[in-house]
């Protein structure tokens, strides 16, 4: 065997061994530092809004006090932590997190964690919503610089794709919720059909969103530091998180979608609590 070839062969057999997996404590301290507890606060806010609009696009004449309870539950931050968490740290078993560690211990990563959160609870609002949207439209013209790094970083973390994939399931769980309470009768090949024929919606929304998040959410921070951010998650720790966070995400999104589509069953058949 060819010198080359041997220390290769040597090299791939060893490589598994030079990777140090997560330990539970790093994870603990990765899963503090992205600032994990406040995110899913705030997405159980929102969700909380949401299921309002929901009964009115539904049932609007019904629901009230026993909705707001069910929905209430629903979100409950604990049992959605464990449940993200829980997929967070199997996504992330075998990953070397210390670069990770060392980008979030930074100041740049803690300004960033910090500017997420704000912009991800600002743009709850409506109101904002359509202002960030508006600045991103101004960002095309006008400073196309920036708005080609937020190209950059929605290529590198695959947002779109993730999050259509993310919307069209929790959509299909929800209407597997209406079903199995009795909600209507569709079978799966037609739940399938009709959370299909949305996906052009769910995209044009999508991708409206990340884009006004994005432009709100880094406006603070200098084109070198949006620049080190992409190149951490463009790296393979920062790919395996980004990972994770959407494996966290997406289980929580459909269980919610499925209890979701099954406390609204109850009421689309008539029982109001």
């Amino acid at each position: 065997m060819p010198i080359r070839r041997l220390v290769s062969a040597v090299l791939i057999a060893l490589s598994p061994l030079t990777a140090a997996a997560a330990t539970d404590e790093e994870l603990d301290t990765l899963y503090d530092a992205l600032g994990i507890e406040e995110l899913i606060e705030i997405v159980a806010e929102e969700g909380e809004g949401q299921g309002e609009e929901l009964r009115e696009q539904m049932f609007p004449d019904r629901g009230g006090a026993g909705w707001s309870s069910l929905v209430t539950a629903i979100y409950e931050t604990g049992p959605l932590e464990t449940a993200f968490r829980k997929e967070f740290d199997a996504a992330l078993a075998e990953t070397d997190v210390t670069p990770l560690l060392d980008f979030y211990a930074d100041e740049t990563g803690r300004k960033i964690v910090r500017l997420e959160a704000d912009a991800r609870r600002a743009i709850i609002s409506d109101e904002v919503e359509e202002a960030a949207k508006t600045a991103y439209a101004k960002l095309l013209e006008e400073d196309t610089a920036r708005a080609d790094q937020l190209d950059a970083f929605v290529g590198v973390n695959d947002l779109i794709e993730r999050n259509v994939a993310g919307a069209l399931n929790s959509s299909l769980a929800f209407y597997r919720g209406l079903g199995d309470g009795g909600g209507f009768e569709m079978g799966e090949s037609d739940m399938l059909s009709e959370v299909w024929s949305r996906e052009p919606e769910y995209r044009a929304d999508t991708e409206s969103w990340v884009y006004a998040y994005l432009t709100l959410a880094y406006d603070a921070l200098e084109d070198d530091e949006l620049a080190a951010y992409v190149d951490m998650a463009g790296t393979r720790e920062g790919r395996d998180l980004n990972a994770a966070l959407f494996a966290g995400f997406h289980g929580i999104f459909q269980d919610v979608g499925y209890r979701l589509g099954r406390a609204a069953s109850t009421f689309m058949v008539g029982e109001d609590l």
